[in-house]
């Protein structure tokens, strides 16, 4: 699940998405996109189609706006989406491309998608410093060379989707 403009100004919105994948039983792993994003991966590795992926996130993106009317969208609607958090449901679909972890961003000065800590956003969203989320290739190649490979996995970890009835009931009390 993608996250769009601003979430870097909005740091909470990542986390309301982790509490609703705990509640579902779920795994998750959040990555930054190199640029101004956040996507939060939920490995599957099961059967599964991408209508059922897209279904699962269209609801849990409907989910969080209502819960989080002033912080999320969930409508691409540029005018819907003015300082607020898209969570973009969209992009599980077979045509759609998304940034893979690891990649270099093409800017004056290259960042690179990287995987990040649950605890890492937590400690970002309490101090405010954002820029802790850019990450250049030597910062990347130091951190896998401390921490291993935090979207190792990602690759392998079999987890099933939920039935969108479990989506709908759960709220953030």
């Amino acid at each position: 699940m993608r996250l769009r403009t601003p979430v870097l100004r909005n740091i909470r919105t990542p986390h309301w998405l982790r509490e609703v994948f705990d509640r579902l039983g779920l795994k998750s792993f959040p990555k930054t996109t190199g640029s101004k994003g956040l996507q939060v991966y939920v490995p599957l590795n099961t059967p599964v189609t991408f209508d059922e992926t897209k279904r699962f996130a269209r609801t849990l993106a409907q989910l969080l706006t209502r819960e989080h009317p002033n912080d999320v969208v969930y409508d691409m609607k540029k005018a819907l989406r003015t300082g607020k958090v898209l969570v973009d449901w969209s992009q599980n679909d077979d045509h759609k491309t998304t940034v893979c972890v690891y990649s270099l961003r093409a800017r004056e000065r290259p960042t690179v998608s990287t995987p990040v800590t649950w605890q890492e956003l937590e400690k970002i969203n309490r101090s405010g410093d954002k820029e802790q989320l850019e990450f250049d290739s030597d910062a990347v190649l130091k951190r896998v060379e401390k921490l291993g490979d935090l979207f190792e996995p990602v690759l392998n970890l079999k987890q099933k989707l939920p039935k969108l009835q479990e989506v709908e009931l759960t709220t953030t009390a």
